[in-house]
């Protein structure tokens, strides 16, 4: 696990470090820097024990009425990192010291009554390919072991206004795309260790689901906010692209990266996207559309709205579990006066390939500064993956981007139809994966099987806002998931829907027991 700006990631100093510590005379001054320094909580009521699972909602409300301070709040999160994170991997970098004074700033400022809104003392966490001044950012990969920002992502900048206090830095994959760096530790899904955590956010997905932060960002070029999320029993939301700033978020495929929130629940999904959304302009393909409040009215209902069902789409080479539990999604909807609209989805069987030729290109280009000259450095997956983007040809990104284009006129024209399409997140439940599978070399499906990123690539490709969900578990007592597709910039209906959804079902109450 890699440090910050503190001797030791979560607040701890090795005896090496505390020798020369020492010899510089500032023990006593990093002591207190790190110290909890509790406070009590003027109303004491809350129940400390169980919090970890609580929404987003339900803390920021308790530190609002001061019933726990953000110290004691955060102090317990870095607690159950230490004693839980040791065998999930979800972190990179712990932040003590950095989420400590934030925790205390906000207390201050709260009791002072400053109160900034729902994030204000609330201890979150980033997937590790968002800069953090003066903390690694390594995004997964060893050539940047050593990278430390200067300067701050804009998202990471709008948490910390937002009065959000960051944990730190959580793994991923290499450059966000499928295997990790042999060198690295894989996060490990808390229901089911022997199982997929859904790639490039699996450490956000992790932390998220085993309660060791209360929302983290995520990025999804092909599906990476909403796989951890349905491997993981969690809510992910990807945002229409450019809703969101990239600027200061290292790049996996400009063209299809999207950032966005992975929570507990569908409104501190909402609250998290309200905070990092909006025109930047250090990233000019942010769009300049105005953020409406995304929570409010969410509880609104979804009577008369129009869902679009592909019923072929939705079970056709998909596994019965999991399009049962779309299809019953599609049952709740309607009992909650949503009506169900039949659509014809287009092909998408062209854009899994489609897709690879277009993100590994452009993730060549992404890494230009270090690849090929320091190919050895990269593990074998993404150097694998680098080097079928090295030999794509113009005439191939070309027939790839073509595919788009059709793919997202054809797209189009079915939500003209309606408000919001159903489909699943993901083909099968998450699977078995082995050590292989995680670290490569990287090994292309070669059955008939429908691709992993067969729900997900299209509306990466679309840029269309997508939500996903929890509807039930397998048989083996694994997450299942459903996902809404939006129209572009309408992220808030589909809060409103998930939201309803959510509350006429109980998956969202489930969480791993560990």
């Amino acid at each position: 696990m890699n440090t910050s700006q503190e001797p030791d990631s979560r607040g701890r100093v090795s005896r090496r470090d505390f020798l020369v510590l020492l010899a510089g005379g500032i023990v006593a001054s990093l002591h207190n820097a790190c110290s909890p320094q509790l406070t009590t909580s003027p109303a004491g009521k809350a129940d400390h024990r169980s919090l970890h699972y609580a929404s987003l909602t339900e803390v920021a409300r308790l530190i609002k009425s001061r019933e726990i301070s953000s110290v004691e709040l955060t102090q317990m999160i870095l607690d159950r990192i230490d004693t839980i994170d040791v065998r999930l991997h979800s972190y990179a970098t712990v932040m003590a010291c950095h989420a400590l004074a934030a925790a205390r700033a906000a207390e201050r400022e709260i009791q002072s009554g400053s109160y900034r809104g729902p994030l204000h003392g609330v201890p979150i966490a980033v997937k590790d390919l968002c800069y953090t001044k003066g903390v690694p950012t390594m995004g997964g990969l060893k050539v940047l072991a050593d990278f430390i920002p200067d300067h701050d992502a804009t998202v990471v900048s709008k948490l910390e206004a937002a009065g959000a206090v960051l944990l730190g830095k959580l793994n991923l994959t290499e450059g966000a795309m499928g295997g990790y760096h042999p060198e690295f530790d894989a996060p490990v899904n808390p229901w089911a260790e022997d199982h997929w955590t859904g790639v490039s956010s699996s450490g956000s997905g992790v932390a998220t689901a085993a309660g060791l932060c209360f929302a983290s960002l995520g990025s999804d070029t092909g599906g990476s906010i909403r796989f951890p999320a349905a491997s993981c029993g969690i809510v992910g939301l990807k945002p229409t692209w450019g809703r969101v700033s990239r600027y200061g978020v290292l790049a996996l495929a400009e063209s299809l990266d999207h950032i966005g929130p992975l929570t507990r629940r569908v409104t501190d999904a909402a609250i998290m996207l309200e905070a990092i959304a909006g025109y930047d302009a250090n990233d000019p393909t942010s769009l300049r559309d105005p953020v409406p409040p995304m929570v409010d009215g969410i509880d609104a209902g979804i009577r008369g709205l129009r869902v679009g069902l592909d019923k072929s789409f939705v079970t056709k080479g998909v596994d019965p579990e999991v399009s049962a539990g779309v299809l019953e999604s599609v049952t709740v909807l309607k009992s909650l006066g949503a009506r169900v609209v039949a659509v014809k989805m287009p092909k998408v069987d062209v854009i899994p390939v489609s897709w690879m030729t277009l993100c590994a290109a452009e993730a060549v280009a992404a890494h230009e500064p270090y690849y090929p000259d320091r190919a050895d450095e990269y593990g074998p997956w993404f150097r694998d993956f680098l080097d079928l983007g090295a030999s794509v040809s113009g005439a191939d990104y070309a027939r790839a981007n073509n595919a788009r284009a059709a793919f997202n006129g054809a797209l189009k024209g079915v939500l003209e139809e309606v408000d919001i399409i159903i489909c699943p997140t993901m083909p099968t439940p998450p699977e078995l994966i082995t050590r292989e599978e995680l670290y490569g070399p990287m090994n292309m499906p070669d059955d008939d099987r429908l691709s992993p990123i067969h729900f997900t690539a299209p509306f990466d490709f679309s840029g269309s806002p997508t939500i996903s969900l929890p509807s039930g578990f397998s048989k083996d007592s694994i997450p299942l998931s459903v996902q809404f597709v939006g129209h572009h910039l309408q992220e808030a209906i589909l809060c409103r829907v998930g939201h309803a959804y959510e509350s006429a079902t109980e998956w969202h109450l489930k969480h791993p027991k560990l």
